[in-house]
């Protein structure tokens, strides 16, 4: 199953194609980077709400699961001045997350880790805050997801999720970004998620439903895309811009027509 997953997000010379994609002479910062590197729902907006509902404090151990190719993880630590640690699954979006820690001048701020989120290689109550965003839709295993995300937490860590999870009227159209079928598509209810995160051992401090918010502007994405085609910028300069253009039109379908939900828990492992 992981290598199934790996082989979905899997290329080469992703850093590379994203450098050249820049204007010339634009300052590689993680903000000119943010348009290709925020690979979730919403792009950067997206990560903007997941920091102000993570809210780090400078010199804190964070910790990202599915880091991507760390685009939400420097963008955080650049403006929290804290240290994240970005675990992730997919060889090729590690080496391109270095890569670009690298090009930012952020090494130091950013650690990027190759591994499972079900057996991350960090010590137990290592981190101050954790998040995920987006990840969960390919793990089958949640119980063990969140059981991980309790064990690298301190006593009063905080965990936040922003995920997409299945809607009342079926199964979401494929391919999406996460998943060329539901053979590697594992959502959840909102009802579920919160379930999965108590057995964990959390205290649930916020549930929201986000889905509703999000409907009005999804019809105008499909117009755009199928009438203008893909932006510039965008992570479709390494996930392929054929498949990409798919992915977000059957992303927005999806919502529109009630098959999947966005959901954002904040959590609290107790103690501390």
């Amino acid at each position: 199953m992981a290598n199934d997953i790996e082989a979905h997000y899997a290329s080469a010379g992703i850093a590379a194609r994203i450098l050249a994609a820049l204007p010339p002479g634009e300052p590689v910062t993680p903000d000119t980077l943010a348009p290709f590197d925020h690979f979730h729902g919403r792009g950067p907006a997206g990560t903007a709400d997941l920091l102000e509902a993570l809210d780090p404090q400078p010199g804190e151990r964070v910790l990202d699961i599915g880091a991507g190719i760390g685009g939400p993880a420097r963008w955080i630590a650049a403006r929290s001045l804290c240290h994240v640690t970005g675990i992730e699954l997919t060889r090729e979006f590690c080496e391109a997350a270095r890569a670009l820690n690298e090009a930012t001048g952020l090494t130091g701020n950013v650690t990027i880790l190759h591994g499972n989120a079900l057996a991350m290689p960090v010590p137990d109550a290592a981190f101050d805050r954790a998040y995920s965003h987006n990840v969960i839709m390919n793990i089958a295993d949640k119980r063990g997801f969140h059981a991980e995300a309790f064990r690298v937490l301190k006593p009063g860590g905080l965990l936040v999720l922003f995920q997409g999870g299945t809607g009342p009227k079926g199964d979401p159209y494929y391919p999406a970004p996460w998943a060329t079928s539901a053979a590697t598509s594992f959502l959840s209810t909102p009802d579920d998620m919160r379930a999965h995160v108590e057995a964990a051992g959390f205290e649930i401090l916020a549930f929201r439903d986000r889905t509703a918010e999000g409907l009005p502007g999804q019809q105008k994405i499909i117009d755009t895309l199928q009438a203008k085609g893909l932006p510039p910028k965008g992570w479709h300069v390494f996930m392929g811009a054929e498949r990409s253009l798919e992915f977000m039109i059957n992303t927005a379908r999806s919502h529109l027509d009630g098959r999947t939900c966005s959901v954002e828990i904040v959590a609290r492992k107790p103690g501390g």
